[in-house]
């Protein structure tokens, strides 16, 4: 089982934030591993509650996708027909 800092790391890693905004990504470990300390109840769920914070707000920062989901296939193929001619009236 990982901890939180270690799945933190790996988000900021998959996002690609780490550069842009290294402060706010500094503070998503530190909360992180604040939540991972066994200390205070109290104060791992105030931690835990602003880590989802700031990861909301680095993953608003995260660069678009480069890749493309299936959505996006269907919808390409989609199109291809459409330049095609290849597109079927529908019945009613």
């Amino acid at each position: 089982m990982s901890t939180n800092v270690e799945a933190t790391q790996a988000e900021i890693d998959r996002l690609r934030v780490g550069d842009s905004a290294p402060g706010l990504a500094q503070l998503a470990l530190s909360l992180a591993a604040s939540v991972d300390n066994p200390g205070n109840v109290t104060a791992q769920a105030n931690a835990a509650r602003e880590l989802r914070t700031v990861l909301e707000g680095l993953r608003k920062l995260a660069p678009v996708a480069e890749s493309k989901d299936w959505v996006d296939e269907l919808a390409a193929k989609k199109e291809k027909k459409r330049e095609d001619g290849l597109v079927r009236a529908r019945r009613a």
